[in-house]
Protein backbone atom coordinates (compact mmCIF):
# COMPACT_ATOMS: atom_id res chain seq x y z
CA UNK A 1 0.00 0.00 0.00
CA UNK A 2 1.15 3.72 -0.66
CA UNK A 3 1.13 5.84 1.50
CA UNK A 4 2.32 9.91 1.50
CA UNK A 5 5.34 10.66 2.96
CA UNK A 6 3.87 12.33 6.32
CA UNK A 7 1.01 9.51 6.52
CA UNK A 8 0.94 6.21 8.11
CA UNK A 9 0.05 2.73 6.41
CA UNK A 10 -3.28 3.06 8.96
CA UNK A 11 -3.77 6.49 7.98
CA UNK A 12 -4.19 5.59 4.05
CA UNK A 13 -5.83 2.94 4.05
CA UNK A 14 -9.20 5.17 5.97
CA UNK A 15 -11.38 5.61 2.86
CA UNK A 16 -13.08 8.86 3.62
CA UNK A 17 -16.37 7.54 1.60
CA UNK A 18 -16.36 4.90 4.07
CA UNK A 19 -20.07 3.47 5.57
CA UNK A 20 -20.43 5.44 8.50
CA UNK A 21 -24.19 6.09 10.20
CA UNK A 22 -22.25 8.82 12.28
CA UNK A 23 -22.35 11.00 9.49
CA UNK A 24 -25.57 10.90 9.20
CA UNK A 25 -27.59 13.55 11.99
CA UNK A 26 -30.32 11.69 13.16
CA UNK A 27 -33.79 12.57 11.91
CA UNK A 28 -33.47 13.51 7.70
CA UNK A 29 -29.94 15.56 7.62
CA UNK A 30 -28.56 14.54 4.79
CA UNK A 31 -25.16 12.91 5.20
CA UNK A 32 -21.20 14.23 4.57
CA UNK A 33 -19.77 13.56 1.64
CA UNK A 34 -15.88 13.57 1.14
CA UNK A 35 -13.32 12.98 -0.79
CA UNK A 36 -13.89 10.70 -3.87
CA UNK A 37 -17.84 10.44 -3.10
CA UNK A 38 -18.31 14.33 -3.51
CA UNK A 39 -16.02 14.10 -6.76
CA UNK A 40 -18.74 11.58 -8.05
CA UNK A 41 -21.73 12.93 -6.41
CA UNK A 42 -20.97 16.56 -8.01
CA UNK A 43 -20.32 15.01 -11.58
CA UNK A 44 -23.70 13.20 -11.42
CA UNK A 45 -25.42 16.29 -10.19
CA UNK A 46 -23.66 18.73 -13.16
CA UNK A 47 -23.61 16.28 -15.96
CA UNK A 48 -26.31 13.73 -15.42
CA UNK A 49 -26.44 10.41 -16.57
CA UNK A 50 -22.49 10.16 -16.92
CA UNK A 51 -20.86 7.18 -18.09
CA UNK A 52 -18.66 5.14 -15.90
CA UNK A 53 -15.79 5.61 -18.22
CA UNK A 54 -15.90 8.87 -18.07
CA UNK A 55 -15.42 9.48 -14.58
CA UNK A 56 -12.41 6.98 -14.74
CA UNK A 57 -10.68 8.25 -18.00
CA UNK A 58 -11.45 11.89 -17.76
CA UNK A 59 -12.10 12.54 -13.73
CA UNK A 60 -9.31 10.59 -12.48
CA UNK A 61 -11.35 8.29 -10.32
CA UNK A 62 -10.42 4.20 -10.62
CA UNK A 63 -13.17 2.93 -9.04
CA UNK A 64 -16.59 4.93 -9.53
CA UNK A 65 -18.92 2.04 -8.74
CA UNK A 66 -17.17 1.61 -5.23
CA UNK A 67 -17.53 5.30 -5.23
CA UNK A 68 -21.39 4.93 -5.95
CA UNK A 69 -21.66 2.07 -3.60
CA UNK A 70 -20.83 4.08 -1.06
CA UNK A 71 -23.12 7.08 -1.93
CA UNK A 72 -25.99 4.42 -2.13
CA UNK A 73 -24.97 3.63 1.25
CA UNK A 74 -25.18 6.92 2.52
CA UNK A 75 -28.39 7.04 1.53
CA UNK A 76 -28.40 8.51 -1.88
CA UNK A 77 -30.75 7.26 -4.67
CA UNK A 78 -28.43 6.90 -7.97
CA UNK A 79 -30.14 4.93 -10.85
CA UNK A 80 -27.50 2.43 -12.60
CA UNK A 81 -28.44 1.78 -16.16
CA UNK A 82 -26.16 -0.99 -17.79
CA UNK A 83 -25.87 -0.88 -21.89
CA UNK A 84 -24.39 -3.66 -23.32
CA UNK A 85 -22.25 -2.02 -26.06
CA UNK A 86 -21.37 1.54 -26.34
CA UNK A 87 -18.83 3.35 -28.63
CA UNK A 88 -16.37 5.20 -25.93
CA UNK A 89 -13.19 7.18 -27.78
CA UNK A 90 -13.62 4.67 -30.84
CA UNK A 91 -13.90 1.51 -29.20
CA UNK A 92 -16.87 -0.44 -28.49
CA UNK A 93 -17.06 -1.48 -24.74
CA UNK A 94 -18.85 -3.50 -23.01
CA UNK A 95 -21.67 -3.96 -19.88
CA UNK A 96 -21.10 -0.13 -19.55
CA UNK A 97 -23.16 1.81 -16.30
CA UNK A 98 -24.47 5.25 -16.96
CA UNK A 99 -24.75 6.71 -13.28
CA UNK A 100 -27.72 8.99 -12.65
CA UNK A 101 -29.49 11.03 -9.79
CA UNK A 102 -33.23 9.62 -9.20
CA UNK A 103 -36.05 11.42 -7.34
CA UNK A 104 -35.79 11.96 -4.36
CA UNK A 105 -31.97 12.85 -4.53
CA UNK A 106 -32.06 11.77 -0.61
CA UNK A 107 -33.13 9.79 1.10
CA UNK A 108 -33.34 7.05 -1.96
CA UNK A 109 -36.82 5.31 -1.51
CA UNK A 110 -37.06 3.03 1.40
CA UNK A 111 -33.73 3.78 3.56
CA UNK A 112 -34.96 5.63 6.50
CA UNK A 113 -37.44 2.99 6.58
CA UNK A 114 -35.04 0.43 6.87
CA UNK A 115 -33.48 -0.83 10.03
CA UNK A 116 -30.57 0.62 10.67
CA UNK A 117 -28.22 -2.62 10.38
CA UNK A 118 -28.96 -3.10 6.67
CA UNK A 119 -28.76 1.03 6.19
CA UNK A 120 -25.25 0.71 7.45
CA UNK A 121 -24.45 -2.36 4.72
CA UNK A 122 -26.14 -0.57 2.11
CA UNK A 123 -29.20 -3.26 1.95
CA UNK A 124 -32.26 -0.79 2.10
Amino acid sequence: MKTLPNQTASESAVDKCDHNPSSAAPGTSRPIVTGQCAQVLGIIREQGPVLSFVMTADCAIPEAAARVHNLRAKGFNIVTQIHSAIEFRGSIRRNAATYSMGVPEWPAPGFLAAPASERQRGLF
